[in-house]
């Protein structure tokens, strides 16, 4: 994953979801006398409210260091690379299309968080408790409502292929971003592999209908997407069932409806966790604690108009502006983590020998 999609939630109308920069750590006061510090390893997406933050580390005297590694990709590939001489204490933000490789390099130590059992049932991956769900957020399409006032907007991802679409997509390149890889991963479970129409004769036709593939979600949501804060001229863009939120949250004035909607057939699920390096800095308490934290009800009531996404916790009371505006999706498609690392490399190659060459 390159370019984290939320991203844009966070710095202006967007989350992702930042280019891949190197880490460097938020510039924090010093740690208060007697207590302790712990450094968290996070994407450019990552936010919370300072009153929210600083209400924890007074709690339990600690002083939380943001260290932020550029996409969620990029994050991963440090936290493996670092293994054996860490550079933090906690990992957030990495998600169910990374964990098996995460987990094959060994990088996280297992802990039972004690408000895990309040989290959704489905978001729990990991029997060992590797890693901990946090918040999940659904891949959809995005429409310009404005674009499609006279005529009907897609209503399922086989919709894409047809005439009257065509020239109004724009997708994200799956090897190079988060949400790009998660469209087509939705794009394998819903056409599958074998029979008279597969996922490659899928794409083979969105490419004949004039599909436009960006590097990333920046590039595709503010420039080529005409909806909302985008500047471009296709109507139809691969972002989240959140989206249309944060344009109404980061408008000014704010609408009395999003500009944006969202196709809810064939979105795919993502789940964020967080987890406890091996090797850390030898502050395991406060480590644990700073994950024990994001299972708070303090913190998951400040997920959703921070990072845009849903809180792990069902019974977290949403914002009414989040609750208005942004899609639920009641199936989302979802692939095994398993799966996608035994296949990842295969269908990239596959994707890129009918999408791009």
């Amino acid at each position: 994953m390159n370019q984290h999609p939320r991203a844009f939630l966070v710095l202006a109308i967007m989350l992702p979801l930042a280019a891949c920069a190197g880490a460097g750590p938020t510039p924090l006061p010093p740690t208060p006398a007697g207590c302790q510090p712990v450094t968290l390893l996070t994407h450019d997406s990552f936010a919370v409210s300072d009153s929210v933050l600083e209400a924890f580390e007074e709690a339990h005297c600690v002083s939380v260091q943001v260290l932020r590694a550029g996409d969620a990709g990029a994050m991963v590939s440090q936290a493996i690379l670092t293994r054996d001489n860490p550079v933090a204490d906690v990992l957030y933000g990495i998600d169910n299309t990374f964990l098996s490789r995460a987990f094959d390099a060994a990088i996280f130590e297992p802990y039972h968080a004690p408000l895990v059992d309040s989290v959704r049932a489905e978001l729990r991956l990991d029997a060992r408790e590797r890693v901990t769900p946090v918040d999940y957020g659904d891949v959809c399409l995005n429409y310009d409502r404005a674009a499609f006032s006279a005529t009907p907007p897609p209503q399922a991802l086989a919709d894409l292929a047809k005439p009257q679409y065509r020239s109004q997509l724009v997708v994200e390149n799956p090897a190079t971003s988060s949400p790009g890889l998660a469209f087509m991963l939705a794009t394998i479970v819903r056409f599958g592999e074998t029979g008279g129409y597969t996922w490659l004769d899928y794409w083979q036709d969105l490419r004949d209908n004039d599909a436009l593939v960006s590097s990333g979600w920046e590039d595709a949501y503010y420039g080529s997407f005409s909806g909302g804060s985008g500047e471009g001229d296709r109507p139809i863009v691969v972002s989240y069932a959140t989206s249309p939120a944060a344009e109404v949250f980061y408008a000014s004035p704010q609408p009395a409806e999003a500009p944006t909607d969202v196709v809810t057939d064939g979105c795919f699920r993502q789940v964020e966790f967080a987890a406890v390096l091996v090797g850390h800095s030898g502050a395991a308490d406060a480590a644990r604690r700073l994950l024990d934290f994001m299972l708070s009800a303090e913190f998951q009531a400040d997920i959703p108009l921070n990072m845009f996404v849903f809180p792990a916790v069902p019974t977290t009371q949403l914002p009414q502006l989040f609750v208005d505006n942004a899609a639920q999706v009641a199936q989302p498609l979802t692939m095994a983590p398993e799966q996608i690392a035994a296949n990842r490399e295969r269908w990239l190659g596959e994707w890129s020998d009918v999408v791009l060459h």
